[in-house]
């Protein structure tokens, strides 16, 4: 891979969502990434469907779309972390890596020595990244997370939805967000390696990561004491900033700042709205809001979706379509920035994946590898990184190691 990170060699020992995610992310990047997973069981989520991506007769095979969404880019050894070989194979892959994730109950992996003290004594350039639950020190360090548990007790599920019953994003967003996370302190982590020589460990918690990325929700109860509670799409800052319903169908309104309040006022044939003093800051609208949302709301049920949508784009005030997936995958941007790329797959042929944002000028992401199978590349890694021989590869297959 040719990424600003070629060259870094990355262990990926954890499972599911919010590890694998940053692990595809550096993978991305150009690192060279080597997920290691259970023998004949592999990852979680390779058992999370349907959807099961079909092969290239179009047959179902047992290979999940989720474990699709965050694997790419990736290489996979099986290894049995239970056995004396296993434990020494990551040993010897740990002195030839710069980065380890993992994202195993806290103090599962010292009793097989591939704890963060042992692997870092094994070599101190080594960057050692835990993802867990709660973190590894306080009362609640030894409990396992999943995401809707995060979402939940980390305050998200208290914003999002509308009325009384909680609701939960529809993405896993605190796996996604903690990985976000592991994902740029290593890279913080590798910088610093650069002025210092030595490595370093991260610990990473989903339930800190969760609290930490309610931004200005967060701040507006640290502020006033007071929980945000649910308002649907609308914003606890800023008025007009929600949904609504127009004549045939729903649109989505963000209005910024005051020109753009004044202009939609003027759109919207009620001009004088917007030199009303109850409405004409944003925090008088925040104030008053319950008696301008009804006002705004009456006025664009008359004209449909498309009507607005162009009259707000042409008036430069933030609107969009409210679109479920079948719009996104086919809105015209989608091919103009190569959103979805297709990667060449063992059993599939092709696999569609979702490209990385990120866009370097000098460095681009390069998408190589689809997801593997489990084990897909076992023996090339133990050939390639650890220069085995079919003899000693036999043996540990044998043995049950691998």
């Amino acid at each position: 891979m040719s990424g600003p990170l070629q060259g870094i060699k990355v262990i990926d020992m954890s499972r599911v969502l919010a590890g694998p995610w940053a692990g595809q992310l550096l993978a991305d990047y150009g690192a060279e990434v080597i997920k290691i997973e259970r023998p004949d069981v592999g990852d979680d989520t390779r058992h999370w469907g349907p959807p099961w991506l079909p092969d290239a007769d179009g047959e179902i095979t047992k290979e999940a779309g989720y474990f699709q969404a965050t694997n790419r880019n990736k290489r996979s050894v099986t290894v049995n972390l239970a056995h004396p070989l296993g434990q020494q194979l990551i040993r010897q892959l740990v002195t030839r890596s710069d980065i380890l994730l993992e994202n195993y109950k806290v103090g599962s992996l010292q009793r097989f020595g591939l704890d963060k003290d042992a692997l870092c004594e094994l070599n101190p350039r080594l960057i050692y990244c835990s993802v867990s639950a709660y973190g590894q020190t306080g009362s609640k360090s030894q409990e396992a997370g999943y995401d809707a548990i995060m979402q939940a007790a980390g305050g998200l599920m208290s914003i999002t939805g509308d009325g009384d019953k909680p609701a939960k994003v529809g993405v896993a967003i605190a796996d996604i967000m903690t990985g976000m996370y592991a994902a740029s302190a290593v890279l913080a982590a590798l910088a610093s390696r650069e002025r210092s020589g030595t490595g370093q460990y991260i610990d990473v918690p989903m339930f800190d990561s969760q609290v930490a990325w309610l931004a200005n929700q967060s701040m507006n109860y640290l502020l006033t004491g007071k929980s945000p509670g649910r308002r649907g799409t609308s914003h606890p800052n800023i008025v007009p900033y929600e949904a609504f319903e127009t004549a045939d169908g729903n649109l989505m309104l963000g209005v910024g700042n005051e020109r753009q309040f004044a202009d939609c006022c003027a759109l919207l044939e009620c001009p004088k709205i917007a030199e009303d003093s109850r409405f004409s800051s944003n925090s008088a609208r925040v104030e008053n809001r319950d008696e301008l949302i009804p006002i705004i709301a009456k006025k664009l049920k008359k004209k449909p979706n498309a009507f607005w949508l162009d009259q707000f784009a042409s008036l430069h005030i933030p609107a969009g379509p409210i679109n479920d997936l079948a719009a996104v995958f086919s809105d015209p941007v989608v091919e103009e920035r190569q959103i979805v790329r297709k990667l060449q797959h063992a059993l599939a042929g092709e696999v569609p994946t979702v490209a990385n944002p990120v866009r370097f000028s000098d460095t681009p992401v390069e998408y190589i590898l689809a997801p593997p199978l489990l084990g897909q590349h076992t023996t090339e890694v133990l050939k390639d990184v650890l220069d085995y021989s079919d003899e000693e590869i036999t043996k540990l297959y044998d043995s049950g190691a691998i």
